[in-house]
């Protein structure tokens, strides 16, 4: 976040400065941090990707959706090792050999893409309206189909994840997993002290009380129309909304933070694969 955080709320940053700092105790506080994600993210794999309901597999597959998948199954067409299974529910190890009718099928591979989104694209897999959309700029990164993690509207630009992977997409975007998001907001006009504070403690929109993460001003402009806000709520248009509720139009808005993951070395209009490293964070959440 720009600036430095002036809200009620002074967490540091986990993957902020402290993974870069040069003095012993910040680069044993960054080890501690991974280690504990590492151990996390072990955790996280072994409860939700060691074993995989046959369904799942089939819709990896490509052969079907989830719910078709359910009807092949109770029809006697899927065995797995050789058996006939048409016990719904029933979970298979990657290793495990899966065959549909006399094909032995194999699981699409994860694929993770980072965008860095520009303005004028809209967040969807199609459009009837002809638009231009995310997968036009993603459309060489993978042969897997790919699916974007959540949603920025159309003037919106900044950080959007891709992936296959189902199960990490859905602990990314549900709430309880408080997967942080930080924006750098350009408004018609400068953003009082009081509204700024007021902000801090919670907005009350449409859906109940709003908390943010912490907001401030950007320290490296000359007006107070620049602020970073973050958050982990994922209701649509909230960044916008919070600010339209204090009589504020934001002019530009851009995600610069999701999760661990930040635009460093990404042009505006470009991606790139997650890391290793990248994705074992991801798998803590």
């Amino acid at each position: 976040m720009p600036g430095k955080n002036k809200g009620p709320r002074k967490k540091r940053e986990r993957y902020g400065k402290a993974r870069k700092g040069t003095t012993p105790s910040k680069r044993r506080r960054s080890a501690e941090v991974y280690r504990d994600d590492k151990n996390k993210a072990k955790e996280n794999i072994a409860r939700n990707d060691g074993l995989i309901r046959l369904n799942k597999y089939l819709a990896d597959a490509g052969v079907c959706s989830r719910r078709e998948a359910d009807k092949i199954i109770q029809s006697g067409a899927v065995k797995v090792n050789g058996n006939i299974v048409t016990e719904l529910g029933t979970k298979v190890k990657v290793t495990d050999k899966v065959q549909y009718g006399e094909e032995t099928l194999r699981r699409e591979d994860l694929v993770y893409v980072l965008l860095n989104k520009p303005k004028d694209y809209i967040t969807t897999t199609d459009d009837p309206k002809g638009r231009k959309t995310v997968m036009n700029l993603v459309s060489e990164a993978a042969r897997e189909r790919i699916y974007p993690v959540g949603r920025l509207d159309r003037k919106t630009t900044g950080l959007l994840l891709f992936t296959n992977d189902g199960d990490l997409a859905k602990r990314l975007l549900h709430p309880k997993h408080k997967v942080k998001k930080i924006y750098h907001v350009v408004l018609d006009k400068p953003l009082t002290r009081p509204d700024l504070e007021e902000i801090a403690r919670g907005v009350k929109l449409d859906e109940g009380l709003v908390h943010v993460d912490g907001i401030s001003y950007d320290t490296t402009a000359d007006d107070k129309r620049n602020v970073g806000i973050g958050i982990h709520s994922g209701q649509n248009r909230v960044v916008r909304r919070i600010f339209e509720s204090f009589g504020y139009d934001v002019q530009k808005l851009d995600r610069t933070v999701f999760g661990p993951l930040t635009k460093k070395n990404i042009g505006r209009g470009e991606w790139r694969y997650l890391t290793d490293e990248e994705i074992l964070m991801l798998k803590k959440f």
